[in-house]
């Protein structure tokens, strides 16, 4: 359980950081403010998910505590 999660967690992270890398072309570009601002929403969500599933990765894994 805990691979896929880790999984999961290292996907969302990667999605963050293409959104991450989108905004950027699209600001140095001078592009649409609407399409930045969509952008920005999306790169806040996405964080939000990706540390949710860290918390929860270290939850069920015990946070890196010896058993």
């Amino acid at each position: 359980m805990h691979s896929f999660l880790t999984g999961l967690t290292l996907l969302v992270m990667g999605l963050v950081v293409i959104v991450l890398i989108r905004g950027l072309f699209n600001m140095a570009k001078g592009g649409s403010g609407s399409t930045s601002n969509k952008l920005m929403q999306a790169r806040v969500v996405l964080q939000a998910v990706a540390i949710a599933l860290i918390m929860l990765t270290l939850w069920i894994t015990g946070g890196g505590r010896p058993s």
